[in-house]
C-alpha cells in the first residue's frame, strides 16, 4: 500500500547515517530506503547533488544533531522570499506502527470496521433527506452484514451504505490519517442549514487499516449511487502498493454500500473465521450501534420426514403392496443470517420512559447478572461535559475479597456513541472504593487516543469523574432513606466494607460517605446505628463520639474498657471489622464531634470531678511509683483510671501509639515490620482502679511492706491478667500460664480433703482413721488451717 500522508508528521532523526537527498517519489510508488531518513523535505523542485551530513554538537551541557544542509538551506529561506517544505513520511513504516502498535488487541478491527460501515450508513441515511435518489434501488434498508468462511479463511462485512466513487477510494483509502467522516462533518458544519450529525463515529482515519491486523489480503467493493461504476480496491499487508479496478462480473455487483472482504492470515483463521467468535465480538464492541448487524450463524431445525416402517418378523412382503411408512421429526442444521445486537442502548431514551422492569432486564443482559439490582441511576449531563449514563448497584457483593482492592474489575462499559471502547480502566472514572457500580458511561467527545482503546488524562475526564462519583452517592442515599430498610440492610452487608475503604482513600468525599456509615453500638448491639442517630442520642455534657476496636461483637461488650461509660449511660460504637478502626482514623471528626478511642490514654467523659480526682491521685501516688518500679519498662507510667468500676485495672495505649487491636492487625501482616511495631507498641498505660480492694490492698503492701515478694508477685500477675483482659497478646503465654496455676495451687489446695500420697516404699497411705474419723470418713479440713499451715504467701 502506498498512500500519500496528508497531514504534516513531525520527527526527531536519530540516525547518524550520511545520505543524499533524493527527489521524493510520486504518489503510489515505492518509498524510500529503510537506510534513509523517514522524513525528507518534500519539494516541486528536484535537489540532486546536495549533500547531507549530520554533526553531533555540544549545547548548554547538552548533545544536539544538526544537519548542515538543512542549516543552509534555511539560512537560504531567512534571506529571500525562500520556499516552503513539508514532511513526507515513509508509509511503509507508517503501516507497520499502525499495523503492529497501535491497538493491544487484534479483535479491534472488527469494532473498527463496523463502526465505518455504520458511518456509512448515517451519511447515507442524512443525505437522503433531501437526496432521496440516493436510496436508489437498494431501498431504504439500512444493515450491516458480516459473514465469516471457516473453509476460505475469509471474513465479509457488507453494508447498504452510501458507498465510494473511484476517487473517494483513492482519498479515503489511499490516504493514510484522512477521515472521510471529518470531511464530511466538516462540510456539514460550513452549511448551517443543515447542522452536524453527531451520531458519526469515525475521526481518525486509520481505523480501516486495523484490518491488516488480521488480513494478509484485504480486498474492498463498493457501489456509489453517485456513480454507475463498481469499484475495487485490493491490497496486500507490508506493500507499498495498492490497486483499484472495475468491477466487471455481475456475481460480484452491489445494489449499493461497500463489502470488505479480509483474507485472514494462518495464525488467524482459526480464531476469527468461527461465526460464534464474530457474534461474541459483535456482543461485546458493537452491541449499541444504531443499526442492526447480522452475522451468519449455523442453527438447528426440527423437520418432519416419512420413513419406511420395518417389516415384522415372521412377515413377508407382498409384491405390488405399498409400503408402510411413518412420519418422524430429526433435527437438522443449517445456516442463515442472526440479529446479533438485539439489545437496544437504554440510555439513549428518556428516563420517564423506560420502566424498572427494562433496566433490569438491561443489567441482566450487559453484565451477565441473574439478580435484580439494588438501585440504578439514569442521567444526562449537559454543559461543558456531556454524556449519558445508567449505573447500577448489583444485589450481590463480590465473593473473592481480591475484587475489593483491585481497581480493575470491568464494571464500567465506556462507549463512545454507543461503540464500546474500554471496561479496563485504573481509577480514571471510579476510584477503587466504588468499583463495586457497574454500568455504561456513552460519551460524543472523550479525549481518546488514535487507537480508542485508551482515555487519556485531561481535565474532561477528571470532570466525568467527578459527576459519576456523586450519582453513585446519590443513588446510595436513597436507599438509605427508603423506608424498606432491609434494602439498605442488605447493600451494607454487601458493600459496607467499599466505603470505609473510601473513609481511607478519598478525603474529599468524607461529607458524602460519612453519613452512610453503619456500626453496632453498646446501645444497639443487634441492628447498625449510623452517626447522625449516635449524635442525636447524645447527652448534653457528650463532647465526642466514642468508639472501641476489638476482633468481634462478644469481646466488644465484654471489655473493661466500657465499664464506667455503660455507667454513665454513654454509648460506644463497636468497631469489630478489620477496616473499621483505621477508617475512624482518617475521618477525625463528624459534625464538629471528634472520634475518641477509649482505649486510649486520657479520656475525658465530660463530667470529672477535678477535685476529687485530685485527692484520688495523691493518695495513690505512692502506689502508682512503687507498680512502675515494680514493671519496669513493661510500661510508659501507671496511672489511677476514670474509665473502671469493677475491674482491678486495665491495660491502654498510648495517645499516638497503636491500640490493641491495631497492634493485632499488625502483627498479622505477611510484611510486617518488627522494628516499628515495637516502636508502636513501646507506650502502654497501666491504669488501676482506686475502689477496687486488690488495689486498696496493694496500696496498703507498698506503704507497710514494700519489699514483700508476695506483693511483687501480685504487681506481676495484675499486669499479665490486664494485657488479656485489655486485648494485648502476651509475650510468654506459657509463663502466664504457670503464673495462674500457681495461684490456683495455693486457692484450692486441700479445699476438699485431697488424700496426700507417700513416697514410695511406704506405700500408700490414707486418711488417718484414728479417733478423728467416724464410720469411715475422711477429716475435713478447713481451708483456713491449710492456708495457715502452707501458705507461701505469708512471711
Amino acid at each position: 500500500m502506498a498512500p500519500a500522508l496528508t497531514r504534516s508528521l513531525y520527527t526527531s532523526p536519530l540516525t547518524s547515517v550520511p545520505f543524499t537527498p533524493t527527489t521524493p517519489s510520486p504518489r503510489n510508488q515505492p518509498r524510500l530506503s529503510h537506510l534513509r531518513t523517514a522524513f525528507l523535505p518534500r519539494t516541486g523542485v528536484p535537489r540532486t547533488g546536495v549533500s547531507c551530513s549530520w554533526n553531533l554538537e555540544k549545547r548548554c551541557n547538552r548533545f544536539a544533531v544538526k544537519c548542515d544542509a538543512a542549516v543552509a538551506e534555511k539560512e537560504t529561506a531567512e534571506e529571500g522570499s525562500g520556499e516552503k517544505f513539508e514532511y513526507q513520511a515513509e508509509v511503509s513504516r507508517l503501516l507497520d506502527l499502525i499495523v503492529h502498535s497501535l491497538y493491544s488487541h487484534k479483535e479491534v478491527f472488527l469494532r473498527e470496521l463496523v463502526s465505518n460501515a455504520s458511518d456509512a450508513l448515517d451519511k447515507l441515511r442524512f443525505l437522503s433527506v433531501t437526496e432521496p435518489a440516493l436510496l436508489g434501488d437498494g431501498g431504504a434498508d439500512l444493515e450491516i452484514r458480516i459473514k465469516p468462511d471457516p473453509d476460505n479463511g475469509t471474513i465479509t462485512i457488507t453494508d447498504t451504505g452510501i458507498g465510494m466513487t473511484k476517487e473517494e477510494l483513492i482519498d479515503c483509502l489511499g490516504t493514510i490519517a484522512q477521515s472521510g467522516t471529518s470531511k464530511f462533518l466538516k462540510a456539514l458544519k460550513e452549511n448551517k442549514d443543515l447542522g452536524a450529525d453527531n451520531g458519526l463515529i469515525g475521526q481518525f482515519g486509520v481505523g480501516f487499516y486495523s484490518a491488516f491486523l488480521v488480513a494478509e489480503k484485504v480486498v474492498v467493493s463498493t457501489k456509489s449511487p453517485k456513480s454507475d461504476k463498481q469499484y475495487v480496491w485490493e491490497s496486500v499487508a507490508d506493500s507499498s502498493s495498492y490497486v483499484i479496478r472495475e468491477e466487471t462480473d455481475p456475481d460480484n455487483f452491489l445494489r449499493r454500500g461497500t463489502q470488505i472482504t479480509l483474507y485472514l492470515r494462518e495464525d488467524d483463521k482459526y480464531e476469527f473465521a468461527e461465526s460464534t467468535r464474530i457474534k461474541n465480538l459483535v456482543k461485546n464492541y458493537s452491541q449499541f450501534v444504531g443499526f442492526p448487524i447480522y452475522t451468519w450463524q449455523e442453527k438447528s431445525r426440527t423437520v418432519e420426514v416419512e420413513e419406511e416402517e420395518p417389516a415384522k418378523e415372521g412377515e413377508e412382503e407382498k409384491e405390488g403392496e405399498p409400503k408402510k411408512t411413518k412420519k418422524t421429526t430429526k433435527t437438522e442444521k443449517y445456516w442463515d443470517w442472526e440479529l446479533a445486537n438485539e439489545t437496544k442502548p437504554l440510555w439513549m431514551r428518556n428516563s420517564k420512559e423506560v420502566s424498572k422492569e427494562e433496566y433490569n432486564e438491561f443489567y441482566k443482559k450487559a453484565f451477565n447478572e441473574f439478580l435484580d439490582p439494588l438501585a440504578h441511576t439514569h442521567f444526562t449531563t449537559e454543559g461543558e461535559v456531556e454524556f449519558r449514563s445508567i449505573l447500577y448497584i448489583p444485589g450481590m457483593g463480590p465473593l473473592n475479597n481480591e475484587d475489593v482492592t483491585n481497581p480493575k474489575t470491568k464494571n464500567i462499559r465506556l462507549h463512545v456513541k454507543r461503540v464500546f471502547i474500554s471496561d479496563d480502566f485504573d481509577g480514571e472514572l471510579f476510584p477503587r472504593y466504588l468499583s463495586f457500580v457497574k454500568g455504561v458511561v456513552d460519551s460524543n467527545d472523550l479525549p481518546l487516543n488514535v487507537s480508542r482503546e485508551i482515555l487519556q488524562e485531561s481535565r474532561i475526564v477528571r470532570i466525568m469523574r467527578k459527576r459519576l462519583i456523586r450519582k453513585t452517592f446519590d443513588m446510595i442515599q436513597e436507599i438509605s432513606e427508603s423506608e424498606n430498610k432491609e434494602d439498605y440492610k442488605k447493600f451494607w452487608e454487601n458493600f459496607g466494607r467499599f466505603l470505609k475503604l473510601g473513609c481511607i482513600e478519598d478525603t474529599g468525599n468524607h461529607k458524602r460517605i460519612t453519613p452512610l456509615l453503619r456500626f453496632y453500638s453498646s446501645k444497639n448491639e443487634e441492628e447498625l446505628t449510623s452517626l447522625d442517630e449516635y449524635i442525636e442520642n447524645m447527652g448534653e455534657n457528650q463532647k465526642a463520639i466514642y468508639y472501641l476496636a476489638t476482633d468481634s461483637l462478644k469481646s466488644a461488650k465484654s471489655a473493661p474498657f466500657l465499664e464506667k461509660l455503660i455507667q454513665k449511660d454513654i454509648e460506644v460504637l463497636y468497631l469489630v471489622e478489620p477496616i473499621d478502626e483505621v477508617a475512624i482514623q482518617n475521618l477525625q471528626t463528624y459534625k464538629e464531634k471528634k472520634f475518641v478511642d477509649i482505649s486510649k490514654e486520657d479520656l475525658e467523659l465530660g463530667d470529672e470531678d477535678e477535685v476529687k480526682d485530685r485527692e484520688t491521685k495523691q493518695e495513690f501516688n505512692l502506689l502508682c511509683d512503687w507498680m512502675k518500679q515494680q514493671l519496669g519498662d513493661k510500661v510508659a507510667k501507671v496511672q489511677v483510671s476514670n474509665r473502671l468500676s469493677s475491674s482491678p485495672c486495665v491495660l491502654v495505649s498510648g495517645k499516638f501509639g497503636w491500640s490493641a487491636n491495631m497492634e493485632r492487625l499488625m502483627k498479622a501482616q505477611a510484611l510486617g515490620d518488627t522494628s516499628s511495631l515495637e516502636f508502636m507498641r513501646g507506650r502502654r498505660i497501666l491504669e488501676i482502679n482506686p475502689d477496687h480492694p486488690i488495689i486498696k490492698d496493694l496500696n496498703a503492701a507498698c506503704k507497710n511492706a514494700p519489699e514483700s515478694s508476695e506483693a511483687t508477685r501480685v504487681v506481676d500477675l495484675l499486669f499479665d491478667t490486664a494485657i488479656i483482659s485489655s486485648g494485648f497478646t502476651p509475650d510468654s503465654p506459657a509463663e502466664l500460664g504457670n503464673k495462674i496455676y500457681e495461684m490456683m495451687a495455693m486457692a484450692v489446695g486441700g479445699r476438699w480433703g485431697r488424700v496426700e500420697e507417700e513416697g514410695a516404699g511406704e506405700g500408700s497411705t490414707s486418711v488417718d482413721q484414728g479417733d478423728d474419723t467416724k464410720d469411715g470418713e475422711a477429716e475435713v479440713i478447713e481451708p483456713s488451717e491449710v492456708r495457715a499451715e502452707s501458705d507461701p504467701w505469708q512471711d
